[in-house]
């Protein structure tokens, strides 16, 4: 288990994007799996990092002190929801929860686009996982500002510096989660234009995966380049110590899935937990249990 604990945090480290301003998105390859010698090391390992992570979670829940907070972001059919499925396989329940954020609500426009996600943010103890954010207000409304109008801001605020706002404005949100024992990790699933025509044409061909096919998809599919600069553009400005974001290579989804485990992994082993000790007056108590019980 250690040799594996080892080998698992091992595929994280190279995909954090730490380089700010001078990070650029075609210096990870979609394609990339180093370390990784098959498919049956790929499921070893990531069995392997389900157990630990499973084990860490008990503590987090435990000790009830710092909570987690993981973002994944992705073009269609990058494969977040089954990232998410695998990944989080072996985690109780009971202290993980999924929100998967879709267009606004008629209530959620007459707020900030911060103010939704602040409903769904894991209390401490949990592990909260957010399946797209509050990202896709310099994602996908970058890409479409016509949507803006449907926000109803005044249109004195909607300048040329409405991008650079948000990020400062997503970053002082982040840091003020981390203050308060949050902890934030990003995930972009990077997948090539070449794999998603691929995917997508396995939902059209393959009757089992029909269900997963939407044209909308395909209609994104035509702002390639656009959304290509404005993850770029949105990694460069937001990824921070406090809320790092791992641009994961996910054209083998197998590989994905072990970078994802490996950083949470990595992430959990830094907060150094442990179960709640036992006081000397908690200590008393059990043992007047016990005897009554033996009685």
């Amino acid at each position: 288990m250690k040799l594996n604990r080892k080998k698992i945090a091992g595929f994280a480290h190279r995909y954090r994007a730490d380089k700010g301003s001078e990070f650029q998105l075609k210096d990870i390859d979609p394609g990339d799996t180093p370390g990784l010698k098959s498919d049956e090391q790929a499921q070893e390992l990531l069995a392997a990092g389900i157990k630990i992570m499973a084990q860490l979670q008990e503590k987090l829940y435990a000790q009830e002190r710092w909570s987690l907070l993981l973002i994944f972001q992705a073009m269609d059919a990058a494969g977040k929801d089954g990232t998410i499925k695998h990944v989080m396989s072996g985690v109780n329940p009971q202290g993980c929860e999924v929100t998967s954020f879709k267009t606004p609500s008629p209530l959620d426009l007459r707020h900030d686009f911060l103010w939704r996600s602040g409903l769904a943010l894991p209390e401490r103890g949990k592990i909260g996982i957010f399946n797209r954010s509050y990202y896709e207000e310099v994602l996908v409304i970058r890409v479409h500002r016509e949507f803006l109008k449907a926000q109803k801001i005044p249109e004195a605020l909607i300048t040329k510096h409405i991008w650079k706002e948000r990020f400062e404005d997503i970053n002082a949100y982040e840091r003020h989660l981390a203050r308060n024992g949050v902890i934030i990790r990003k995930f972009f699933l990077h997948i090539s234009k070449s794999e998603q025509k691929r995917r997508f044409l396995a939902r059209v061909d393959e009757p089992a995966k029909n269900w997963k096919f939407s044209a909308a998809d395909l209609k994104e599919r035509a702002y390639w380049d656009e959304y290509m600069e404005a993850y770029e553009e949105m990694i460069r400005h937001t990824s921070t110590d406090e809320a790092p974001w791992y641009v994961v290579p996910a054209n083998d989804k197998r590989f994905a899935r072990l970078v994802v485990a490996a950083a949470i992994i990595e992430t959990l082993d830094s907060l150094n937990l442990e179960f709640p000790k036992v006081t000397s007056e908690q200590r008393h108590l059990l043992d007047e249990a016990r005897q009554i019980l033996k009685s």
